[in-house]
C-alpha cells in the first residue's frame, strides 16, 4: 500500500468513528431530553404485558372452575355451590344449565342464550300448535331447524284442514333439506286433498 492509500484509509476510519460518535452523541441528547417520557413508555409496556398475561391467566382460570362446576350441575342439579360457581365464572354457562334443568322438568326456560332461546320458543309453539309463531320463528333468518320449524307448521296446517296453506308451506322447504323425507311423506298425503 502506498502512503498515499494508507492516509485515505486512516481518515475513512476517523470518518467512521467521528459519525459513530456523532451519532451516540446524538442519541444521548434525545434521551436526556426525553427521558421522562421513555421510561414511562418502557413502564407502559412491561405494565401491560404483565396485565394481559394476568388477565388470560385469571379467563382460562375461571373457564376451568366453570367447566368443572357444569359437570357437577349436570350430575346433581340441586348442587347449590355448583350452582353459584356456574352463576359467577360464566353466566351463560349457567343459563344452559338452567335450560337443560327445565327441560328435564318438563318447564317452561326463560334463557337469554340465543339459540337456547330459540329452541324453547319453537318447544312452545309446537306444544301450542301454533302455525302463527311457527311461522315467526321459521322466518328468522339464522335460526336452527328452520325447515324443521316450516314442517311442523305445514302439518298443523293441514291438521286444521288448511291444506292449500300447508302445501305452500312446504314450497318453502329446498329440495336438498334434511327433512325432505318429511316433507315427501306430507306432499303425498295433501295430493288428495
Amino acid at each position: 500500500m502506498s502512503l498515499k492509500e494508507n492516509v485515505n484509509y486512516v481518515k475513512d476510519e476517523l470518518n467512521t468513528e467521528e459519525k459513530f460518535l456523532e451519532s451516540f452523541v446524538k442519541v444521548e441528547r434525545f434521551y436526556k431530553k426525553n427521558k421522562l417520557i421513555i421510561i414511562a413508555a418502557v413502564v407502559i409496556v412491561v405494565v401491560g404485558v404483565i396485565g394481559l398475561y394476568t388477565t388470560k391467566s385469571i379467563q382460562a382460570s375461571n373457564k376451568l372452575e366453570a367447566n368443572i362446576a357444569f359437570n357437577k350441575v349436570l350430575k346433581d342439579a340441586k348442587d347449590n355451590s355448583a350452582l353459584n360457581i356456574l352463576k359467577e365464572k360464566n353466566a351463560q354457562l349457567f343459563q344452559v344449565a338452567e335450560y337443560i334443568q327445565a327441560v328435564k322438568d318438563g318447564k317452561d326456560s326463560d334463557t337469554q342464550v340465543k339459540y337456547l332461546k330459540d329452541l324453547a320458543s319453537y318447544q312452545k309453539a309446537l306444544n301450542a300448535k301454533d302455525a302463527n309463531k311457527l311461522n315467526d320463528i321459521s322466518m328468522q333468518k339464522d335460526f336452527l331447524l328452520k325447515e324443521f320449524a316450516i314442517f311442523n307448521r305445514a302439518l298443523i296446517l293441514a291438521e286444521n284442514g288448511k291444506y292449500e296453506d300447508a302445501k305452500a308451506a312446504l314450497k318453502l322447504i329446498p329440495n336438498d333439506s334434511k327433512v325432505n323425507d318429511l316433507v315427501n311423506v306430507l306432499k303425498h298425503y295433501l295430493v288428495t286433498k
